[in-house]
């Protein structure tokens, strides 16, 4: 069984305007209608394959994690 980790935050400089500090690249809609963390999520769906992911975050981006 793989047990994914999933880091995703960050200060959201690089893709500025689009991405802020309070909203990083990982939690954007860049491709599609679903952010890059869902992406992520959704490839680790397979429970048959995957453990329950761990996904690394800093404090202020929680709420877009749970």
């Amino acid at each position: 069984m793989i047990h994914p980790v999933i880091l995703c935050g960050g200060n959201g400089t690089r893709l500025w305007p689009r991405s802020r500090a309070r909203k990083p690249k990982p939690f954007l809609p860049l491709v599609g209608a679903t952010s890059l963390f869902e992406q992520t999520l959704a490839r680790c769906g397979d429970r048959m394959l995957f453990a329950a992911p761990l996904v690394v975050t800093g404090a202020d981006h929680l709420p877009h994690v749970e």
